[in-house]
């Protein structure tokens, strides 16, 4: 896959629009590898990272990130790992032997979880000649909001759960962590200029929140101070999307422009 390429807005430089369109990641979220396929192709030179989640994983295995490295492609491995350390530190080496750039585990599966995997996946690299994927930790997820968490024993609210759990992974040495829109600015002030911050319930203008509950357009999110967004229905079920990827990355462009000053982040 060729440097992602969006037509240039007035202001907006090509630049711009190329390091607007690494951070935007578009979720696979279909039932098969064909369709997947078909999507990332569509999407070719114009995103660079796309994120495999169970559906598609559970469905069509590896081969779906072998397809999307196979077409240029850099994948996030979205399977959200909770079990006990051990467990999730093998797996997360396997996800890094599939050479996938992001891979994320719960935050709530507790430190020691994430510091065993953190050091596992460190460990096996270095011996392997890997390149280390970035480690998030998922904090919680957009579809849950205050009455949720207080029915599951959460005290708090959301808010301040996802900073509890993302100073927990910031202790544990993670690279970064997943959190809904809503709760960027915190994280950003917690994690400092060179933290992930990667966050789905993105919506543009006019979109459906379907189950999503804690959501921002594109550019309040990297406003706010987001270095990722995961982008899915709204470019998927578009009746074109490519163009609606197009119009999601001159969005993200021009804010990022707006907000000069802040570090720059990579995929």
């Amino acid at each position: 896959m060729s440097h992602p390429r969006v037509l240039a807005r007035p202001g907006v430089s090509r630049a711009a629009l190329r390091r607007a369109a690494r951070r935007l990641v578009v979720a696979l979220d279909v039932e098969r590898l064909a369709e997947a396929r078909s999507l990332v192709r569509a999407l070719s030179g114009t995103v660079g990272t796309f994120k495999i989640g169970k559906q598609l994983f559970v469905a069509e295995g590896p081969r779906a990130v072998r397809m999307v490295q196979r077409l240029g492609g850099a994948v996030f491995l979205d399977l959200k790992f909770h079990d006990i350390p051990e467990t999730v530190a093998r797996a997360a080496v396997e996800a890094a032997r599939l050479g996938v750039r992001f891979l994320d585990v719960h935050a709530a599966g507790g430190l020691a979880m994430m510091a065993r995997t953190r050091a596992a996946l460190r460990q096996v690299c270095r011996r392997e000649g890997l390149v280390r994927p970035a480690l998030l930790g998922v904090t919680v997820l957009t579809s849950l909001d205050d009455a949720d968490l207080r029915a599951i024993g959460v005290p708090g609210g959301a808010a301040r759960q996802v900073v509890r759990l993302g100073r927990l992974a910031r202790l544990a040495g993670l690279d970064g962590v997943v959190a809904s829109p809503r709760e960027i600015a915190a994280l950003r002030r917690l994690g400092g200029p060179r933290f992930f911050i990667v966050t789905p319930g993105i919506r543009p203008p006019g979109a459906s929140r379907d189950d999503q509950k804690r959501v921002l357009g594109p550019a309040e999110a990297l406003r706010a101070g987001a270095s990722h967004l995961v982008v899915g229905r709204p470019i998927r079920d578009a009746r074109d999307p490519r163009a609606a990827a197009q119009a999601i990355v001159r969005d993200m462009a021009a804010a990022a422009l707006a907000a000069r000053g802040r570090a720059e982040f990579t995929v």
